[in-house]
């Protein structure tokens, strides 16, 4: 509440966000939300100002509508960061959060002497202005950081105390503002004189120009840009598809499997592939395969290819059935349907397809299946494990899992604003103008039931490998034992050597695979600090397990 401007006007932004209300109960909100935040920032003004000054403080209702057109200005260029932030709540992983952080931090820093002084607009801030608004972004990740952690009074104090800083950051502030106002002409003699004079001139010619919400569009427009230059290749942020599809290869190929089963299987077995009245049918019951038995399915994440790397793998110790998981289904025959990249799908039916999948497996190779899923894998996982309880599944491996997703509704303004984004995003990426709209909108509706759901189940082995850049969206929740965090940004791990190890062990039933605690200490800070600049927790429960 008592930050600098630029800050205040965000978190004030990301609340009404927060309760998704209709355009007519957004626009009421909003309209109330600019009067109290003009008004106490004037107020702040006021009282930050130095004393005794040359420069009078201004009066109210000059700041008032300083600061009134300074929040609006935040809200317009900082809509698309809330709206990423809303979506990490809604599909949570780290890559659009660390694309929001640096438009939220270029953004505000260009405004971090907005609402203070005269004329704010038609300057850059002074370096000193700056550090401040840095200081206070400092501050308020470092209390997020700590506040989860500390009883009511120790919570207060800390609140207290970034409060006496936030009061600080304000006196810096409307200090410089003074200075800057404060014109002191040179010596004519000076050799000074004759650039101070060039700069008076041009200041004269260019007064109309609004120089700092100009240097924050430059910032939106060049984040832009960068997001375009990976999208066409240029800049290369995770592993290519082939790395990918070599991972996956290898978890197949160094495990240890049955003998005499090869990835490319006949017909199949007398007991066909699961019907009614079957016993895998019943839940399992009565039909468990043989003891040792297994199989690996692969579930790549949005954007992967398919099929024939992983289809035509043969394992270390011949034997070992690998499978990728297609998005398109099973062709007539029962094998995977290639295609370039993943398509959008519902979660409901990526999990009906992974269902299928698993049970064609388990008909083929009488042997329990083993998961490996990725990413938007992991949503599929939790979809097919909600609605097809029973299914022979021996051990889970989740690498960059996608943790409590759906945690808000689409509906109202944010639904619109993210399913807008997501257009604008589509057309600039090679998957098509709608993007991601009908997995973000079966997220919106089933992903924290599925999730939730999926919680409570304990009948299986598992293991999730989190990147630590996906600490950014993690609840502030204690960690189970067997969440394991690595050095990596989210996606592609399975190209890193080390996380294929940290699989094969698993799957070879080894129960010490865990992640140094440095690095779980490092996550939960990072995921409490973080806090701060995602969508506002409304559910304070942690998910249990």
């Amino acid at each position: 509440m008592t930050a600098l401007p630029p800050l205040a006007a965000y978190h004030d932004l990301r609340w009404v966000f927060a309760f998704g209300q209709s355009w007519l109960g957004f626009v009421a909100v909003l309209a109330g939300m600019l009067i109290v935040r003009a008004a106490l920032d004037a107020v702040l003004v006021r009282l930050a100002w130095p004393s005794p000054a040359q420069l009078p403080a201004p009066r109210f209702m000059t700041a008032f509508w300083s600061c009134a057109v300074l929040t609006v200005l935040v809200w317009v260029l900082l809509s698309p960061v809330v709206t990423l932030m809303f979506g990490v709540a809604l599909v949570p992983f780290s890559w659009p959060f660390l694309a929001a952080v640096p438009i939220l931090l270029g953004s505000v820093l260009a405004l971090s002497h907005g609402g203070v002084g005269a004329a704010w607009w038609r300057r850059l801030p002074a370096a000193s202005t700056v550090g401040w608004l840095l200081t206070g972004f400092v501050v308020l990740s470092i209390a997020a950081a700590a506040l989860p952690y500390l009883d009511t009074l120790e919570f207060i104090g800390v609140a207290a105390l970034a409060g006496l800083l936030n009061a600080r950051a304000w006196y810096g502030v409307t200090v410089t503002a003074v200075r800057h106002a404060q014109v002191e002409v040179p010596q004519t003699w000076h050799w000074r004189a004759m650039l101070w004079e060039a700069r008076q001139a041009l200041r004269r010619r260019t007064s109309w120009v609004p120089v700092a919400p100009v240097a924050a569009v430059l910032v939106l427009a060049l984040v832009v840009g960068l997001a375009r230059l990976a999208f066409t290749g240029t800049l290369h942020l995770t592993p290519t598809v082939g790395q990918l599809a070599a991972g996956a290869a290898a978890v197949g190929t160094e495990a240890d499997g049955p003998p005499g089963l090869q990835a490319g299987l006949g017909p199949p077995g007398p007991q066909g592939v699961w019907g009614e009245g079957s016993p895998q049918s019943r839940g399992g019951q009565g039909g468990s395969p043989p003891q040792g038995k297994t199989a690996i399915l692969v579930v790549g994440g949005f954007g992967s290819n398919c099929c024939n790397d992983a289809n035509t793998l043969r394992a270390s110790e011949p034997g070992m059935l690998v499978r990728q998981f297609s998005y398109l289904g099973l062709n007539a025959a029962g094998q995977p349907i290639s295609y370039h990249r993943a398509a959008d799908l519902p979660i409901q039916v990526l999990g009906d397809r992974m269902a299928a999948q698993v049970k064609w497996i388990y008909a083929h190779a009488h042997a329990t299946v083993d998961i490996v899923a990725e990413s938007e894998g992991t949503l599929g996982l939790y979809a097919m494990l909600a609605r097809h309880p029973g299914l022979p599944i021996g051990s889970v491996v989740a690498l960059s899992p996608i943790v409590e997703p759906g945690q808000f509704g689409q509906g109202g303004v944010p639904g619109a604003a993210l399913i807008m984004l997501n257009n604008l995003i589509g057309k600039m990426s090679p998957y098509g103008p709608a993007g991601a709209e009908e997995l973000i909108d079966s997220v919106s509706e089933f992903g924290a039931s599925y999730f939730a759901d999926v919680s409570k189940q304990h009948g299986f082995r598992w293991l999730a490998v989190v990147p630590l850049a996906d600490a950014v969206t993690m609840p502030a929740c204690p960690f189970p034992p067997n969440l394991v965090f690595v050095q990596a940004l989210h996606g592609g791990l399975l190209g890193d050597l080390s996380v294929r190890q940290m699989i094969e062990e698993f799957l070879a039933g080894q129960t010490d695979v865990r992640s140094s605690q440095r690095l779980r200490d490092t996550a939960r800070v990072i995921s409490a600090a973080a806090a701060a600049w995602r969508m506002p927790d409304l559910h304070a429960s942690c998910t249990p397990g």
